[in-house]
Order: C-alpha cells, then sequence, then structure tokens
C-alpha cells in the first residue's frame, strides 16, 4: 500500500475485513452487474427482445471488471455508471444493446445501495448478537457480586456487578430490535425511472401498466427483496440513510455508556478491560494500565453520532424528484458509519470477553460505605429493643457527620460502627452492630433481577440467533 497518500484509519485500523468487503469496490460493481442481469431477465420475461444468451454472457462475467478500463472510460465520460456500462459491454458483446435498457443510474447505485446497507445491518446485528452473549455470561457470573451503585457518581445503594451489566445488554436489545426493525424493512427502489414515473418502462412495454408493476416485483424477488418502493422520484428517499443511520447511532450511544461505565470503574480499580503481558499502558508512565479499548470505543461512537446528522440534512435537503448534492456526502457518511460501528463492536466483544473483576477492591469500597447504608437497619433495631425513633434518627445523623469527617479530613477509616457502639442510646454491642454489615443483605433482588432477565429476554434472542454465535474472533490493531 502507497505511504503517501492518506489512507481512512477505519479501513487500516479498526474495520473487520467482513465490513470492509460489503462496502468495497467488488461488492458495489458485482451488484450492479447483478442488477443489470435481474433487469434484463425480467423484460425478456415479460415479452422485451432479450435473448437468454445474452443474459447467460452476462452472468459469465459478474466478478471479472476490468478496472482500469472502467477508470479510463469514466475519465472520457465523466460519468461512472456509463463507464462501467462500456466496461461491462465490452466483456458481453452480444449483451452491450440490451445493458441497463430503459434504466437510469440510480437503478443500479441505489438498488445497490439499499443492498449493502442491508448486508450491512444484517453483519451488526450479529455482532450485537456475540456481545451480548458475551455480557450475558458475565452477568450470570457476577449476578450475586455486590458493588457499590452509583448516583451522580456518589455511593449510593448496593447493586450486583451482574445486575449492572444487564444495563448494558437491556440498551444493546433496544439496539437489536432497531436494527431488525431496519433489516425487516429494507425496500428496493426497482425500476422507476428519470423521475419516478417508469415512463421508460410504459414506452417499452407498450403501455402496459401491469407489466410495469411485474418488472419491480421480479427484480424485487431476485435480488432477495420482497418488495420496492411504492412510489419515488429518481431516488428513493434520502430518509431511509438517516434512519438506517440512526439505527447506527443508537448502538454506539449503548456502546459509549458501557465504555464510559468502565473508564470509571477502571478508575475505581474495581473492573478493568483486557491488558496484554506486553501492553504498555504510556511511554511516560510504566505503571499506567489506561483503558485505552474502551476510550477507543467513545471516541468512534462520538464519530457516529455526529455522522447521523449528514443523511439527516441530505434528506431535508432534496429538491422536487432529484439533486445529486446527495451523492458525495453519501458516498463517505454511510460506509463511514459502517465501519466505525463494526470497529466499536470488535473492540465492545473484546472488552467484555476478557474483563477483570477486582473482588476485593469491590469489597474495601462497600465497607468503606456499608455503615451509613446500614444506619437505618440499626436505628429499626435499637427502636426494638425500646429507642425512641426519632432521638435514635438524631444521634445517627450527627454520629455519621463524625464519622464523615474522619474519612474526609483526617484520612481515617469510617468509624461510624465504633461511635454508635460506644453511644448507651443504642443500646448495641459491636458484634451485633457488625451483624448489620453483610452486603447480601442490601442487594435487593439484584440476583433474581439478572436470572429473570437472563431468562425472559436474552435466553430466547440468543436462541433465536445461534448461527451468530459462530463468527470468527477479530484481532485488534492498536
Amino acid at each position: 500500500m502507497s505511504k503517501n497518500v492518506y489512507e481512512s484509519p477505519l479501513s487500516s485500523r479498526y474495520a473487520s475485513d467482513e465490513m470492509q468487503y460489503i462496502f468495497s469496490p467488488d461488492k458495489k460493481f458485482s451488484t450492479w452487474r447483478k442488477l443489470w442481469i435481474a433487469l434484463a431477465r425480467a423484460e425478456m420475461e415479460l415479452g422485451l427482445p432479450v435473448t437468454q444468451e445474452q443474459i447467460d454472457e452476462m452472468e459469465a462475467h459478474i466478478t471479472d471488471i476490468d478496472y482500469d478500463l472502467a477508470a479510463k472510460k469514466e475519465r472520457e465520460l465523466r460519468h461512472d455508471v456509463m463507464a462501467h456500462i462500456h466496461t461491462f459491454g465490452a466483456q458481453c458483446p452480444k449483451a452491450m444493446p440490451i445493458i441497463h435498457l430503459g434504466a437510469t443510474s440510480c437503478y443500479v447505485g441505489d438498488n445497490t445501495d439499499v443492498i449493502i446497507m442491508r448486508e450491512g445491518l444484517e453483519l451488526v446485528r450479529d455482532k450485537l448478537i456475540r456481545v451480548l452473549a458475551a455480557l450475558a455470561k458475565f452477568a450470570d457470573q457476577y449476578k450475586a457480586l455486590p458493588t457499590l451503585g452509583f448516583t451522580h457518581f456518589q455511593a449510593a445503594q448496593l447493586v450486583t456487578v451482574g445486575k449492572r451489566a444487564t444495563l448494558w445488554m437491556n440498551e444493546l436489545l433496544m439496539d437489536l430490535d432497531e436494527v431488525e426493525y431496519r433489516i425487516a424493512n429494507l425496500k428496493l427502489l426497482g425500476c422507476k425511472g428519470t423521475t419516478g414515473t417508469q415512463a421508460s418502462f410504459l414506452e417499452l412495454f407498450e403501455g402496459d401498466h401491469e407489466k410495469c408493476r411485474e418488472l419491480d416485483r421480479r427484480i424485487a424477488k431476485e435480488m432477495g427483496f420482497e418488495a420496492t418502493v411504492p412510489v419515488s422520484g429518481q431516488t428513493y428517499s434520502r430518509k431511509v440513510d438517516s434512519a438506517v443511520l440512526n439505527t447506527l447511532s443508537g448502538v454506539a450511544q449503548s456502546a459509549s455508556k458501557f465504555a464510559t461505565d468502565l473508564r470509571l470503574l477502571c478508575h475505581l480499580k474495581e473492573v478493568e478491560e483486557p491488558f496484554e503481558k506486553s501492553q504498555i499502558g504510556s511511554s511516560a508512565m510504566p505503571y499506567k494500565r489506561n483503558p485505552m479499548r474502551c476510550e477507543r470505543i467513545c471516541s468512534l461512537a462520538r464519530y457516529v453520532m455526529i455522522d447521523a446528522g449528514n443523511p439527516a440534512v441530505t434528506a431535508a435537503t432534496q429538491w422536487f424528484e432529484r439533486t445529486l448534492d446527495d451523492s458525495a456526502n453519501k458516498r463517505i457518511s454511510v460506509p463511514e458509519a459502517f465501519l466505525a460501528v463494526d470497529a466499536i463492536l470488535n473492540i465492545y466483544l473484546n472488552v467484555v470477553s476478557g474483563l477483570v473483576v477486582h473482588e476485593k477492591v469491590i469489597e474495601k469500597h462497600i465497607m468503606e460505605e456499608l455503615p451509613f447504608m446500614a444506619s437505618e437497619n440499626i436505628m429499626m433495631d435499637a427502636v426494638k429493643r425500646g429507642g425512641n425513633r426519632q432521638e435514635l434518627h438524631e444521634r445517627i445523623r450527627v454520629l455519621s457527620q463524625e464519622a464523615g469527617r474522619n474519612v474526609k479530613d483526617l484520612g481515617l477509616s469510617n468509624n461510624l460502627i465504633d461511635l454508635i457502639a460506644a453511644d448507651p442510646q443504642f443500646g448495641l454491642s459491636k458484634e451485633e452492630l457488625s451483624a448489620h454489615l453483610e452486603p447480601s443483605k442490601y442487594i435487593g433482588r439484584c440476583p433474581e433481577q439478572v436470572e429473570d432477565f437472563l431468562r425472559d429476554c436474552v435466553w430466547p434472542v440468543l436462541e433465536s440467533h445461534a448461527a451468530a454465535l459462530n463468527g470468527k474472533a477479530v484481532e485488534l490493531t492498536v
């Protein structure tokens, strides 16, 4: 590869070979040729002067594309579709007269874009399934391990490590629903002509409207779609691109939420992303273990979320039946969003598959906060022994502030239990008070919630997409 020209990091560093192929020239132009064949076959079957010999000739040259000739023709004609028609025709001289018969450029361009986006979404779906499977395993393993919950990144009631993972999974399930909806509802443009009226085909079929309708149906069926768009200008509505990129943006949002949570947990030294034996965290500070994978997820996710604005603006500014100010933007914004989301999910799976949980650190942080959280139970215990609830509440408030000062101002351990044990108003020994410091008493239904969520929401999805779990491992680059 030449090193004196720009190359996209999405191709050289981040995206998988699978996603890169979907948006490759080979995929694009071979699909153009398949669409020309589908058009010719439908026209032949509907009575136009197209022969099986011409179709056979075209089918023999779907993938052997002469890119040098195509580039030469494009320089000459200043039109990419016409360049490839001439290139295909040079290989198929018998079929040359009927290639692209009645069609406009968007017949191959737009239909190919829809086909490629659907295949890209199918790959995104499969990778979402793999991430969900890895998270499900993690959540099940740690469903009962207590950890501090946080609101406003301040210590709150306990949750479990596994329960927190279900929050990440629930958002991915929402994304999966969106992805599957898009896959199921994408429609081909079909053969609509220069302004969407099918006038050229009505002329070819000598005024037979039913044959025009049937032409669309046959092309859709051959290309694996149930339907074409009911009406259009020259192009399919650019709102389709906007909807697809909004779906990809949703995946990016969920992944960024996970990665941000994990970056914070890495700071707390409670849960860390994988760190390889020879990995260097910092060129200056040898001891560092920077969460660079999760930082990369957040970085790429930010790009996707902003990129989703491109097709929204494009859709809003299309004029009447067609303008061409969509083309240059669309060539960049749509593929790059897919490549970036592909990279995000590759990293997400890598991180989840190698998460490191530091249980002793988690326990230490719990025990620093648990005396405060246990104070209500302690108060109720003292009330059962004859204490006055309001007076005990005030004493706990005062003692909690004293313990808080010891922690924050003096750097001492939380001594709230010792302070309460020394206060005769409570009448509780340190041993009796310490019985309230069992973390598992404060996690509510977390283990059961994880089990219910996996059983009712996750396992059925994984079972219905079992084939996706056999995807090949992806090696991350720096």
